[in-house]
């Protein structure tokens, strides 16, 4: 089995506090004997000395001193893991409000979503957060594990009321991808990886074969805009390569080919890609996700930051950019205060013109107004000092996000999804 090539599936875990996200992962990684076992005997050591009569999993995952001394996850933790079909990345999110940037940070590379609930509570404010948040990002799939199912005595109407509650959410708030339904209970294993015969009721997929059968994204692709955007401009000037003029960047999207015509959605001018490298091998041809050397025919102009486009298409250059923002840091924002608006390697100064509305996850509504502080999801319209091309968050997202950087401290304050 060559694990390095075999598909890839990003997942992220989200949910409340106490639903049994590292409990989770620390089953998986159990019930796919991906555990070493001297790790596995400091496990069950551990949990026998705190009084424990089964092993406690979520000691995997939970691995800084202080998340152990409360038993709660604050950090986001990466977990590999593997089946004969498939690699597995799990993004371990906190559950707390306070660390909802870490979740949107955790997901926003993932494919696909699990949400628990604790089948006690039901659904939650955070619950309706990271739905929220999932639905900004776009992500195509969402596994909502009703999880602790055990402690309710695997009763069917619980896990029912708890899914019509959940699909009503979704109506309301828009949310576009595939969600799938499970009932579980991590710490027995029930519907994990296998269903022991608790829920008799329940004939659906267990997670780990949910997981295994979800399309990847690339399966799930239609035709996309080509957007490659420049990294930097390779002008050696040696005596072996006196004129050579290269722009290394990224291929976010789409795909592109040598004699194909592009033009540059900042300044219009247009060009004919010469030749293409990549490792310093000549290609004729590639597709997304692959960092190449692009060269042109003509000497046009081309910086950090610039993005291509096929001749074609037409550029969504702007000054004026209207997105949804997450405010990710504890400082509030300032009425009249400039931020660096970072999209991919391109960077200008920014000021917030106006806040719209911001959404009330409680009851799920949009609200006139409201404040810029941590945690907060609104819609503001940027001003920005130069143009930059923004295509929307949800036709191109792998290069339509952008975060505000604080100017003097150069933290990131916020991650913003533009929109059309």
């Amino acid at each position: 089995m060559d694990i390095f090539k075999m598909d890839l599936l990003r997942i992220a875990t989200s949910g409340s506090v106490d639903d049994g996200k590292s409990t989770l992962i620390g089953r998986l990684l159990y019930e796919t004997k991906q555990i070493p076992e001297d790790k596995l005997q400091a496990i069950e050591s551990a949990s026998f000395k705190r009084g424990l009569d089964f092993l406690d999993l979520s000691l995997l995952t939970d691995g800084l001193i202080a998340e152990r001394a409360q038993g709660i996850t604050i950090d986001v933790a990466h977990i590999y893991f593997h089946t004969p079909e498939r690699k597995f990345i799990i993004a371990d999110t906190p559950g707390h409000v306070e660390y909802t940037r870490n979740m949107v940070t955790g997901a926003s590379t993932a494919q696909a979503s699990i949400i628990l609930i604790d089948a006690r509570k039901g659904i939650l404010e955070q619950t309706k957060r990271h739905l929220f948040i999932a639905h900004l990002l776009q992500l195509s799939r969402v596994i909502v594990a009703v999880n602790k199912m055990d402690l309710v005595d695997y009763e069917e109407e619980v896990f029912r009321n708890i899914q019509s509650e959940f699909e009503r959410m979704i109506e309301r708030i828009g949310f576009q991808g595939k969600v799938h339904f499970l009932p579980m209970s991590a710490l027995k294993g029930e519907g994990v990886t296998q269903f022991l015969g608790y829920q008799k009721w329940f004939e659906g997929p267990s997670l780990l074969d949910l997981l295994t059968e979800l399309p990847l994204m690339e399966e799930e692709d239609k035709e996309e805009s080509f957007r490659f955007q420049v990294q930097h401009v390779i002008r050696p000037k040696s005596s072996t390569h006196p004129d050579f003029r290269g722009f290394a960047g990224s291929l976010h999207t789409g795909e592109t080919r040598v004699g194909q015509r592009i033009s540059n959605a900042r300044s219009g001018q247009s060009s004919t890609i010469k030749s293409m490298e990549k490792w310093g091998k000549a290609i004729n041809s590639s597709k997304k996700d692959l960092a190449l050397t692009l060269i042109l025919e003509d000497e046009i102009d081309l910086r950090r930051g610039d993005i291509l486009l096929h001749e074609n298409e037409v550029a969504s250059t702007r000054k004026q950019v209207k997105a949804e923002l997450c405010w990710l840091n504890g400082a509030s924002h300032q009425a009249g205060s400039t931020y660096i608006l970072q999209q991919g390697t391109a960077r200008t100064k920014c000021k917030i013109k106006s806040i719209n509305k911001s959404i009330d996850l409680l009851n799920l509504e949009w609200k006139a107004g409201g404040e810029l502080e941590s945690n907060s999801i609104s819609e503001i319209e940027l001003q920005l000092a130069s143009p930059l091309h923004m295509d929307p968050y949800s036709s191109v997202n792998k290069l339509g996000a952008f975060i505000l950087i604080h100017p003097q401290s150069m933290l990131t304050l916020a991650v913003g999804f533009p929109k059309g």
